[in-house]
């Protein structure tokens, strides 16, 4: 379980940061489920980026050292914008 850990971290982060900005750009939302999922997937992806590009100790550095709060901040970001962005390619908006 201690392996899976940070992804699912990434992913309840990312989770959160894509319903944040489902309630911010309302007009443009997916509603919860797409906002959730495309969250935990620009989480997952944006630690994970993070990490193969060795970035991620400057986000350990941000957050003292705390692996699970880097892990956190690196999913809601990611959690952030990748809902942002696909919603600027929504239909009618």
């Amino acid at each position: 379980m201690e392996e899976y850990l940070p992804w699912i971290i990434q992913a309840v982060a990312g989770a959160v940061g894509g319903n944040a900005i489902g309630a911010l750009r309302r007009n443009n939302s997916f509603g919860p489920l797409i906002n959730s999922l495309l969250g935990a997937l620009g989480g997952i992806g944006a630690a994970q980026g993070l990490q193969a590009g060795g970035m991620m100790e400057q986000v350990l550095a941000l957050v003292g050292g705390n692996a699970n709060v880097a892990d956190g901040a690196a999913g809601l970001v990611g959690g952030l914008v990748l809902p942002l962005i696909a919603s600027f390619f929504k239909r009618g908006s």
